[in-house]
């Protein structure tokens, strides 16, 4: 019998913050038309978010990460267009620079409901954007063969994608503060390891049993088995404010699933670190992106960002030839050559303090920024 290797196909979602675009702040009451509006231009691709000034759109099955940015191109067009005749513009942003979770609402909906009810202030802060990418893996054990290996290279992957610096108009000091607020919900943070997709199973059916969860869409973790897909679900990044980055990191993470899948063919895998040792890595991407380096776990040293990039992706430039993305990829570069959204926010943020402008004036020249980059390229 001939072996039925993964499709790695692949799927993006976005979440994204609308902002009013005179006072620049979070739109509290959207009008009512506006959700009816975008999924009239894109079908069940746009739908509401826990909070009213939030939206999430979900490209189509992609068998490429070329159709991934076709597709999102489009989503973020649309999204763009339809907040635009209400005055609004969408940011791709993990938070909004100074608007307070206080004076949001939340989406009037059965989950959001129960979620608000059940987790209080916990869930109300969740004024947070996300970027989930799912890969298609057919074969339910070698989803958590994989999900075990592949949570090595989360810090990394979240370390190229900040976009969270400030919360409620103040530099949280962090590059991604967005997870500081997640992981107060149960459930959040590194997956936790197991032998099989068995065992996997009568984990989540014991909180299914109890009572405590509905299924396992209320397992958050940074990196997950999709309950709706056959999928593994990377949920650990920020929301990229350009497309050409999100677009860069997609190819990156399906290349290194690719060559994790490879090494298996061969009766080889990547080493398994303890959780304690990756939760470092995790806590450095968040505090500084890529600026300070991350532990190279087998030598037991910070090792400068660039000289992981580097190894990271000769490791896996087998794969992106393989899967047509050589180009793509390559964009990780720009990234840390550019600096990542977070990078741009703050540099925005200090050039104009230092121009005389105010903190409130600086703060709104942040979202101008953040409004221009989440349409560049389209």
């Amino acid at each position: 019998m001939a072996v039925k290797h993964p499709t790695f196909t692949i799927g993006v979602e976005e979440e994204y913050l609308l902002v009013d675009k005179e006072s620049r702040a979070l739109v509290v009451d959207p009008p009512k038309t506006l959700m009816a509006e975008a999924e009239e231009m894109c079908g069940p691709q746009v739908t509401a978010e826990l909070l009213q000034s939030q939206i999430e759109i979900g490209t189509k099955v992609c068998r490429n990460v070329q159709e991934v940015h076709e597709d999102l191109a489009h989503l973020r067009r649309s999204v763009i267009e339809v907040a635009g005749r209400h005055g609004l513009a969408p940011i791709a942003a993990s938070t909004h620079p100074f608007s307070s979770w206080t004076e949001q609402k939340h989406t009037k909906k059965e989950r959001y409901d129960e979620l608000t009810h059940e987790m209080q202030g916990a869930a109300r802060r969740l004024v947070i954007c996300g970027m989930h990418v799912h890969i298609g893996i057919d074969d339910d054990e070698l989803r958590i063969d994989l999900m075990n290996q592949l949570s090595y290279f989360l810090p990394h992957l979240l370390a190229l994608s900040c976009s969270s610096p400030f919360w409620i108009g103040r530099d949280t000091g962090l590059k991604s503060y967005r997870l500081t607020i997640f992981d107060a919900l149960p459930r959040t943070g590194l997956p936790e390891r197991f032998a099989s997709f068995a065992e996997y199973k009568r984990h989540v059916s014991i909180l299914i049993d109890a009572g405590l969860i509905e299924d396992s869409t209320r397992i958050w973790w940074d990196l997950r088995p999709s309950a709706r897909f056959p999928t593994l679900e990377t949920r650990i990044m920020d929301v990229c404010t350009r497309l050409e980055d999100t677009v860069a990191l997609a190819s990156l993470l399906m290349c290194i699933m690719r060559m994790l899948y490879r090494l298996r063919t061969r009766n080889q895998r990547w080493r398994l670190y303890t959780p304690m040792l990756i939760r470092e890595n995790r806590w450095r991407a968040m505090r500084y992106s890529f600026d300070e380096g991350l532990v190279d776990l087998a030598k037991g040293a910070v090792v400068p960002f660039e000289d992981l990039l580097d190894e990271l992706l000769s490791l896996v430039a087998e794969d992106a030839k393989a899967l047509n993305c050589e180009k793509e990829i390559s964009g990780v570069r720009d990234i840390l050559s550019r600096g990542t959204s977070a990078h741009r926010q703050l540099r925005d943020y200090e050039l104009e303090r230092a121009s005389g402008a105010s903190v409130e004036d600086s703060l709104k020249s942040v979202v101008d920024t953040l409004v221009a980059d989440t349409a560049n390229g389209l």
